[in-house]
């Protein structure tokens, strides 16, 4: 039996969303920011491309399922052995003194066995990806 669950984390860069912006759209730059260790294949940044990421020695597969140029990143989870009905987005909000508010947020089904695992994991994890998005682009984020 699964269960639908959630997350939602948030982070602030000094940079602009446009450079956030590229960022996300660049799946090769993914392990220089993030706790992604490599990309295991690539297709050119479009709604509907499916990227493959490995974090140790499991391998997840994304699709686009929304740009919203300096806006909006949705993607789904094509292939993951630890989740099913997997739906996340990226929104970025221009601050007003400057900078990116960037939001990462998502929701996901999970085994009975594992929800509380992924409950904690996943936010943890995502927190430190928008932390990683957030530094990269234009220096030190803002908490």
């Amino acid at each position: 039996m699964t269960a639908t669950q959630s997350y939602d984390v948030t982070a602030e860069s000094t940079a602009p969303p446009s450079a956030v912006w590229a960022l996300l759209l660049d799946a090769p730059s993914w392990p220089s920011w993030s706790r992604i260790d490599a990309l295991e294949s690539e297709q050119p940044a479009g709604v509907g491309a499916v990227r493959a990421f490995r974090t140790g020695k499991v391998v997840t597969k994304e699709r686009i399922t929304a740009l919203e140029p300096e806006r909006r990143f949705a993607y789904e989870g094509a292939e993951n052995p630890q989740l099913t009905e997997y739906r996340a987005a990226v929104e970025l909000l221009e601050l007003p003194g400057g900078g990116t508010r960037i939001r990462w947020h998502g929701t996901y089904s999970a085994r009975w066995g594992t929800r509380w695992f992924l409950r904690r994991y996943l936010r943890r994890f995502m927190q430190d990806m928008a932390t990683g998005l957030a530094a990269h682009p234009g220096g030190p984020f803002r908490k």
